[in-house]
């Protein structure tokens, strides 16, 4: 999957709520652009999953004070409830996808409606509520004045956003092994975690070109693409990025590889300043518009960082020099992009295609026939496309 990622921006607002005479006040302050509930109402241990289906499906927003366990089986009650839900038929592909996106995004706002209210410094005053401040710190805290002022006063976020944010957490502290290094890479929150690992494979084992001095990893995420270049030999990588998450991401992973001295981070929208031997790329893999800012690291829109990625190549490539597109070709199986168009796009650059690697990937969904997507999904292949 692609690397680079929109990271999540905290949405403030001030939401109010009733509390038997008393009224109170908290900023709203949730990332990746959680919906604002209409209205909250306070719930707890004697509220039924039946009732709390009913008012997240109104868009009313659930304020747990009851035991954090029993809140968390809740969630998982609300969850089932919004699974059972089918899907109409549909008599493509495409009509599918779109159905099942509108499904997804339905489903998150109505897992979204179970809130927690956090206390200063990221406490959770709840029965058997774990220590989630370091986990939240690392999440929420980006260094903007609404970040500081939320830590400070406290704020209501989901619950299922808590969720993600124990497992970013976890995700950080124990790293994932990437063998191309023979270490690992531990992603930040926010930043996309490389466990597909077919594209680092194949970026390991392409040829490099004759001449391979210096290289660009444009949208690097968590640097795993910049230090596997580093890591084969190339003196001087230059590894960009437009979020700030991911550029400390990078920073600190490149920092525990001890390949910083090859590698130089750099805040920007594609390309750096200068030419290269090689222009690495694996941009967003799907067209579409992201529903959430996590999602910018999956849907692509309008196919702008793909076709901006092309478009800018030739200016910053070095005689005689390589860029490596490496992407899937799932939206072609969709029905959302064709083979013939993106070779219609390289064309239009004034680059030509030198060779091209591939692999199947061998991640779960590819064998879920379940999925509303398996037709699609159990024909995709990754490829490295080698442009000159």
């Amino acid at each position: 999957m692609p690397s680079t990622n929109v990271a999540p921006t905290a949405a403030t607002t001030r939401l109010t709520w009733q509390e038997g005479d008393t009224e109170h006040s908290a900023p709203w302050f949730a990332l990746n652009q959680s919906k604002l509930p209409n209205r909250i109402v306070v719930v707890d241990d004697s509220t039924t999953a039946d009732a709390a289906f009913r008012l997240a499906c109104e868009g009313v927003g659930l304020l747990w004070r009851g035991d954090y366990q029993n809140g968390r089986q809740l969630l998982q009650a609300i969850q089932r409830r919004a699974d059972k839900r089918k899907l109409k038929p549909t008599d493509s592909l495409v009509a599918a996808f779109h159905q099942y996106r509108m499904g997804q995004a339905q489903r998150a706002r109505i897992l979204g409606a179970l809130l927690l209210h956090y206390s200063p410094n990221f406490q959770l005053n709840l029965r058997r509520a774990p220590d989630v401040a370091a986990a939240c710190r690392e999440a929420y805290l980006d260094g903007s004045e609404a970040a500081r002022h939320a830590e400070q006063e406290g704020f209501v976020a989901p619950l299922r956003e808590l969720q993600g944010v124990i497992g970013a957490h976890e995700w950080r502290k124990n790293g994932i092994l990437i063998a191309a290094l023979e270490a690992k890479i531990h992603p930040h929150y926010g930043v996309f975690s490389p466990v597909r690992g077919e594209y680092c494979a194949l970026v390991a084992q392409a040829a490099l070109p004759k001449t391979c001095k210096t290289a660009f990893d444009i949208g690097t995420g968590t640097g795993v693409l910049a230090a596997i270049l580093a890591h084969r030999g190339v003196s001087k990588v230059v590894a960009t990025d437009s979020e700030s998450r991911a550029l400390h991401c990078a920073q600190d992973n490149l920092q525990q590889l001890g390949l910083h001295s090859k590698v130089q981070v750099v805040q920007q929208d594609l390309f750096p300043e200068g030419c290269a031997d090689l222009i690495v790329c694996n941009p967003p893999w799907l067209p579409g518009k992201p529903g959430s800012n996590l999602e910018h690291a999956i849907y692509d829109h309008e196919s702008r960082m793909l076709c901006g990625f092309l478009q800018g190549v030739k200016a910053h490539l070095n005689p005689q020099g390589q860029a490596w597109l490496v992407m899937s070709d799932l939206a072609e199986h969709i029905g959302l992009r064709t083979r013939a168009q993106l070779i219609e796009w390289i064309a239009q650059a004034g680059l030509q295609v030198i060779a091209r690697i591939e692999v199947k990937p061998e991640h779960p969904r590819s064998k879920d026939s379940s999925d509303v997507l398996h037709a699609a999904r159990s024909k995709e292949i990754t490829s490295l496309w080698q442009l000159g």
